[in-house]
């Protein structure tokens, strides 16, 4: 019998631009990204919600293709939200227009939509011949801020988020800060809890600098709004590419704090709670858990909390006390899955401070519905 162990040496290059007005024939970014994959052919899929609030955007588009070597395939617009993540429908959809297109794996497929829109596309990309290259225009703070700078792309499937899905580098990743604006207000400030969660987990500065900027940050200022997704985003693809885990073959995922609850509860509810007030409620709880627990000082959770509540993000939702038959949170189903997606022990990252974090393996469920309560009751004082 013989054995061989080869290495496979592989290195990818993560293009992330930050601009304005991608399409403008006189910006050079999405150029000098096409020019170095010297593609051969361009499809570009944009989402419902945007082409209605952009509705010069497909013409911009035919005028920014017709400049340059690009053979332009047109645009189609599919719909956006969740319901594109529900089953593999739009998957199909978009494999058949990347079929009919007759892209190839030199050819671009450009996305323009909010986070759910680029997983669902970024999956029939990633799986149209092995691989075509995806060119991601987030267009929400959530997905520019975090979702749509990762590697990672995803649907629903047995009642459980993400379940069908890939790890497959973009191409390349444009925020283009002018569709931050054209946002509704409740969808642009729910994006914002990425931003904070990253700081926690990795960045004391950037958390104290959310801290400091609190007031436009709440108000939604442009300046603010542009600086926190910049740094958000940052740090979320530093973690990615020098981190030591970008396709999370180990049994942690600091990115996901506070994401085994907020996972549970977007399904728990068929994701009428969508995923940034999901993970609000998932942080707001992880984070008193750590300070109740003893892995974090007392004084963690309150300063914790007034940044969400200043945001206006809500941390207390009533599926936390959804019950089963047996009269058990049906919320810590949540964990369960949660290590199962992994594979391995239980891993849950917990805060020791700010920008510290410590990986636990056990979770005291009665103090977890301890927090649950307080939470119920902080979220009623508010209200009084």
């Amino acid at each position: 019998m013989s054995r061989y162990d080869f290495q496979i040496p592989v290195v990818f290059k993560h293009h992330i631009v930050f601009t304005r007005n991608a399409f403008a024939t006189e910006n050079p970014e999405l150029a000098r990204i096409l020019r170095e994959g010297n593609g051969r052919r361009a499809l570009v899929i944009i989402e419902q919600a945007v082409a209605t609030a952009w509705p010069h955007l497909a013409a911009e588009v035919e005028a920014y293709f017709r400049e340059t070597d690009v053979e332009f395939r047109g645009i189609h617009v599919l719909p956006g939200g969740e319901a594109v993540k529900a089953d593999d429908h739009w998957v199909r959809e978009t494999w058949t227009r990347i079929d009919a297109a007759h892209l190839d794996r030199h050819s671009y497929l450009l996305a323009i939509g909010g986070g759910a829109f680029l997983d669902a596309i970024g999956f029939a990309a990633a799986t149209a011949h092995r691989g075509v290259r995806l060119v991601r225009f987030p267009t929400t703070t959530l997905s520019q801020d975090d979702s749509g700078v990762g590697v990672k792309c995803a649907i629903n499937a047995f009642a459980k988020k993400n379940w069908i899905g890939a790890f497959a580098v973009p191409f390349a990743v444009i925020n283009d800060f002018c569709f931050l604006h054209s946002q509704p207000e409740e969808t642009c400030r729910a994006g914002l809890i990425e931003a904070v969660k990253v700081a926690l987990v990795k960045d004391r500065a950037f958390f104290e600098w959310i801290e400091e900027n609190l007031a436009a940050l709440a108000a939604l200022e442009p300046a603010a709004l542009e600086a926190c997704v910049e740094k958000s985003a940052l740090l979320h693809a530093r973690h990615i590419t020098s981190g030591g885990d970008p396709f999370e073959a180990g049994s942690s995922r600091p990115l996901d704090f506070g994401h085994w609850a907020a996972h549970k509860l977007e399904a728990l509810t068929s994701y009428h709670l969508s995923h940034g007030p999901a993970v609000a409620v998932g942080l707001a709880l992880d984070t008193l858990y750590s300070s109740r627990a003893g892995f974090a000082p007392p004084e963690l959770a309150e300063r914790v909390l007034t940044v969400l509540h200043r945001l206006s993000l809500a941390t207390y939702h009533p599926a936390l006390d959804w019950l089963d038959e047996s009269g058990r949170r049906r919320v810590f189903d949540g964990l369960d899955e949660f290590r199962e997606h992994l594979g391995g022990a239980l891993t849950v990252l917990m805060l020791k401070d700010i920008g510290c974090s410590v990986d636990v393996h056990h979770i005291d469920r009665d103090l977890v519905a301890a927090c649950i309560d307080e939470l119920r009751k902080h979220t009623a004082g508010n209200l009084d």
